[in-house]
C-alpha cells in the first residue's frame, strides 16, 4: 500500500496465463478447489522464490522489467519443474497457482531485495488429482 500510495510500481497476483489478478480472486479460487481433501490436509502450499542480487541485476534495469523477468522465470521454469517433480504426468497448466511479487524486505540489507510467493494448491487444476511436496512421487526403479 505504501508503494501505492508513493507513485512506485507495484504488481498484483499472476498465474500461468493471467496477470492482474485481485486478492479476493485469489482466495475464492484457492478455497474451492479442494475436492475429497480432509480437514486436516492442507488447501495451499506457500513457495517463496528468491534470486540472488546478481541474478536480478541481471533481469532488468527497472523494478518492473524485473518484475517481468521474474513472472516469465516461474511461468517457464518453477511451475513446470514443480509439476514434473511429482512425476504424475503434470503439466505447468495442471498446476493451480498465483504468484505475488514483491520489491523489499525489512530483514535484509541488500539493495535489490524482489522475490515472489507463490500460493499453490493442494490439488490440479481439474480439482481431481491430490499432490503434496510432503511426499515422496519417485518413479519406482525397475528390475532388470
Amino acid at each position: 500500500m505504501e508503494r501505492m500510495k508513493q507513485g512506485i510500481y507495484t504488481e498484483v497476483f499472476f498465474n500461468l496465463t493471467d496477470d492482474d489478478i485481485y486478492k479476493s480472486e485469489v482466495i475464492k479460487d484457492i478455497d474451492k478447489n479442494i475436492g475429497q481433501l480432509l480437514k486436516t490436509d492442507a488447501k495451499f502450499y506457500a513457495i517463496h522464490v528468491s534470486p540472488s542480487e546478481k541474478k536480478l541485476q541481471a533481469m532488468g534495469n527497472t523494478e518492473q522489467e524485473q518484475a517481468e523477468a521474474m513472472k516469465r522465470y516461474i511461468r517457464k521454469v518453477v511451475i513446470p519443474g514443480y509439476a514434473r517433480n511429482f512425476n504424475k504426468g503434470l503439466s505447468a497448466e495442471d498446476i493451480k497457482f498465483y504468484g505475488k511479487i514483491h520489491f523489499s524486505r525489512d530483514r535484509s540489507n541488500n539493495e535489490l531485495n524482489i522475490h515472489c510467493h507463490l500460493i499453490v494448491s493442494r490439488k490440479d487444476q481439474s480439482n481431481k488429482i491430490k499432490k503434496s511436496p510432503l511426499t515422496n512421487h519417485r518413479i519406482p526403479k525397475r528390475n532388470g
